[in-house]
């Protein structure tokens, strides 16, 4: 179900609680918001809509990716970007990493680890900061 986009600072700035099997419909939910909001957004957190679980979607190229407890355990390749948010107004500098290493639990909850770059690895970035209550 496409829900609402959260606007509310004080909201976006709390820390995410881990996803469990329970979480399975915010998920879907997550994922079904991305899908409406893919002329202005590549990228989601739970809390944008409302549910502070540590669950992201991200768009990849043809398709959506949900993860769940994603956790970024390597990086390299610093650099300096700006980014807007759907959440937000207006763009922000931040610093961001070109390679990243992400362990994660996938749709079905099976545990993952994998190497992203570039873009892909910028958005993931921005989404498991919006799961820390950072927002850019």
């Amino acid at each position: 179900m496409v829900k609402p986009i959260m606007r509310d600072i004080f909201f976006l700035n709390q820390p995410s609680e881990p996803a469990t099997e329970a979480d399975r419909k915010t998920g879907m939910d997550l994922l079904d918001t991305l899908k409406a909001h893919e002329e202005e957004c590549v990228g989601m957190a739970a809390n944008m809509i409302g549910v502070r679980k540590n669950i992201i979607a991200v768009h990849m190229g043809f398709m959506n990716v949900l993860m769940y407890n994603p956790k970024i355990i390597k990086r390299s390749g610093a650099y300096e970007t700006e980014e807007g948010c759907l959440s937000l107004a207006g763009v922000r500098k931040c610093m961001r990493y070109q390679e990243i290493e992400v362990q994660y639990q996938d749709i079905n909850f099976k545990q993952q680890r994998q190497m992203y770059s570039g873009w892909i690895a910028q958005i993931i970035q921005h989404e498991i900061d919006h799961c820390c209550g950072i927002l850019i």
